[in-house]
């Protein structure tokens, strides 16, 4: 498999990322990006034999941009790019990790520090906590071992930032002994080394080949570079920070600034601070990578899970919104602002990391984005009462909605971009009843207990507005469509995850969310919630059929066969309410059905491809990774089913489909066809992953044979 795949390097909140790995002008200083920056990065070293130097892949030879100035020259085969070689792929080792990236070729090696760790609550944690956790720069140590060398070497680090509208620079007003290359106020290197030389020109050619090093200012070219000398018989280690800076007002809609303007002025503060703290972001960084080494998990999950954590963070966005935090997922190439379906998703890895984070979402979805609406049944007029209700997302690429509007959901439709009113309502219900139990935060559910209790009429009035006839199961959309109908996350599939009426992926999460209330409310609000739990597993143990599945559509006719159904058995395992879980508890039937139900469809044929990796839906060639993760840890965890099909042959077929060439641009990609990344690209949601560090050394140390 290659090692030669784009990964994400990212500080937290700042939504950007040191995007590097895979060949050719492919990576770079991201911010605010839908995927890479494609700029040209230069790590390299002068050869010990001679005065060429050989470089990391990780650019491309443009033309020469002199001609663009110089029409009259003459061009000529030049001597300079003979200085420029590659090192070859068998010379190059990647160490990737949690907390580092490592490069290693000949003498030189990088190691890129990322530091995924828990990060304070703004609202109760002291300056210097959140200035060292949200400052917006990555580190990287760079090592050359001149040792065994007779002669001074130089060694180079630098990039062609790709932002033409502002220039790259050498920047001047650094603290003495600082010395940096940026593009305009926005990204930047910055080393603490004072031999370092800053350079600037047309190519890497060009600044290695001038005489003079007064024309290392030379300010129309677009190449920037830390040029390092390193002693005959030395081996020196060299800290960069690589920074990413906005300032001001950056979104629209409502104006607001990023968080960590609290504590920079600029970027070139984010580079000193960085350089500062570089020991102790190099301590965290290795600490990451022991906790999240687990020897209970196989080389392809770790690897998948490294990949997706990383993914995450790159598109995380913290921002200051009138004096109060303001915390944002970004949609990976899509850019929308806290899709409510990637954050239910994304709730298992915020809970263990920054549970505030949870809180902060919740609230904004109560305050600015709900709605009460009413619904039809199929064909019908909107006579009846539906409820309350959340949007799909707070906005995008940096706009944020209007208040009870999404960026993504139209009326009148029934097809993508549809609304999915009953499933962000299941989604806030399990969102907030997963924070409420990890939490205890007794206060927060007090503030909110009624949301809690509308959210539950909201749910039965779309089961049946007569309540002699509810069967558990949602048969009314919204009047947001119209006459239309709503649709569920799986927006680009058939009708098989994609019509969110009478699905069996979402009935799981209405059981789910039914349970929840029951444990959380009291009086008559948990009675009837409990009334409602059991109508639900009733019915869809009723579609059962004898082959042993359960269609996905139940009662109209789709006879596809889904994964998702077991999805939202996760909920009640991770509250903790365990007798909801027993085969031989109240909800047995249910859970006996659905492992029969997986157990049935687990098949090649049906959803499982030919390489052995999961196929969500058996009437669609379209899978989500995200989903399939945390699929495999309800059938792991839940249902203590271990096998090859459920774990090693799984992963390493999901490994593969990153790893192969058509998807190593694009980083952790979620949305695949037959192992090809064909949407949600640069994606945030991987991180269901990190449930399989919960799972039960039992089952884990299980024979897979």
């Amino acid at each position: 498999m290659s090692k030669f795949f784009n990964a994400f390097h990212s500080p937290l909140g700042a939504h950007s990322s040191f995007t590097l790995g895979c060949k050719g002008k492919s990576g770079g200083l991201g911010l605010e990006k839908g995927g890479p920056a494609c700029e040209n990065v230069y790590i390299g070293l002068e050869n010990s034999s001679d005065h060429h130097y050989s470089l990391l892949p990780f650019f491309c030879e443009d033309d020469d941009e002199s001609l663009r100035y110089d029409h009259d020259q003459v061009i000529e085969e030049s001597n300079n790019r003979s200085k420029i070689f590659l090192f070859k792929d068998e010379e190059i080792e990647r160490k990737f990790r949690m907390g580092t990236d490592t490069w290693c070729a000949g003498d030189l090696e990088c190691t890129i520090y990322s530091t995924p760790y828990s990060a304070p609550d703004p609202s109760n944690s002291t300056e210097e906590d959140q200035k060292f956790s949200f400052c917006p720069a990555v580190t990287v140590e760079f090592i050359i071992d001149n040792r065994n060398c007779s002669m001074d070497r130089t060694a180079l680090f630098g990039y062609d930032p790709a932002n033409n509208s502002d220039s790259p620079n050498i920047i001047e007003n650094l603290p003495q002994g600082y010395k940096g290359i940026a593009s305009g106020r926005s990204t930047s290197m910055i080393t603490d080394d004072e031999g370092v030389m800053a350079a600037q020109g047309f190519s890497v050619e060009n600044i290695l080949s001038e005489d003079y090093e007064q024309n290392y200012n030379f300010g129309l070219g677009c190449t920037t570079l830390l040029l390092f000398k390193v002693p005959s018989g030395e081996r020196k280690s060299f800290h960069i920070s690589i920074c990413f800076f906005r300032d001001g007002i950056v979104t629209t809609g409502v104006e607001t600034s990023y968080w960590y303007n609290r504590f920079f002025k600029s970027i070139y503060d984010v580079g000193v601070f960085a350089l500062e703290n570089f020991e102790r972001y190099r301590k965290v960084s290795l600490d990451v990578n022991k906790e999240f080494d687990s020897p209970l998990l196989n080389d392809s999950q770790r690897f998948q899970m490294y990949h997706a954590i990383r993914s995450y963070y790159g598109s995380t966005q913290l921002l200051d919104w009138n004096d109060e935090p303001f915390w944002v997922v970004n949609e990976g190439e899509y850019r929308m602002m806290n899709t409510f379906d990637l954050t239910v998703d994304q709730l298992f890895f915020e809970m263990r990391q920054n549970p505030w984070t949870v809180k902060n979402v919740l609230d904004l979805f109560i305050k600015r984005y709900s709605y009460f609406d009413n619904a039809h049944f199929p064909d019908k007029d909107n006579i009846h009462q539906g409820g309350i209700s959340f949007t799909h997302d707070m906005g995008v690429r940096n706009h944020i909605s209007p208040a009870q509007y999404s960026s993504y959901e139209k009326f009148g439709s029934d097809a993508c971009f549809s609304h999915m009113s009953h499933e962000q309502l299941v989604n806030w219900i399990l969102c907030a009843s997963v924070y409420v139990r990890g939490s205890g935060d007794k206060e927060w559910f007090a503030d909110n207990k009624n949301v809690f209790k509308q959210c539950l009429i909201s749910m039965m009035n779309r089961d049946n507005p007569d309540s002699d006839k509810r069967n558990g199961l949602m048969a009314l959309d919204s009047s947001r469509t119209i006459k239309g109908s709503e649709i569920t996350t799986y927006d680009s599939l058939d009708e098989s995850l994609g019509q969110a009426r009478n699905n069996l992926y979402m009935a799981v999460k209405c059981w789910a969310s039914y349970i929840s209330l029951s444990e959380l409310l009291d009086d008559n609000y948990a009675l009837l919630a409990k009334n409602q739990a059991v109508l639900t597993a009733k019915s869809i143990c009723e579609f059962q059929n004898e082959e042993g599945y359960i269609p996905a559509i139940m009662g109209e006719g789709c006879d596809a066969q889904i994964i998702p159904a077991i999805e939202g058995l996760v909920f009640p395992w991770f509250m903790g309410f365990d007798e909801a879980l027993k085969e031989d508890g109240l909800y047995g039937h249910l859970i006996k059905a659905l492992k029969k139900h997986f157990q049935t469809i687990l098949k090649k044929g049906r959803c499982l491809y030919p390489d052995d990796g999961w196929k969500l839906s058996s009437s669609t060639d379209n899978s989500w990774l995200s989903k399939v993760y945390l699929s495999q840890f309800v059938a792991r965890q839940i249902f203590g089913i271990v096998t090859p099909e459920t774990k090693s042959l799984a992963d390493r077929a999901h490994q593969s489909w990153l790893l192969k060439e058509e998807n190593l641009f694009f980083a952790w990609s979620d949305q695949m066809r037959s192992g090809v990344a064909f949407g949600s690209k640069y994606y945030p949601r991987g991180v269901t992953s990190i449930l399989w560090l919960r799972e039960s050394n039992e089952y884990l140390n299980e024979s897979e044979n």
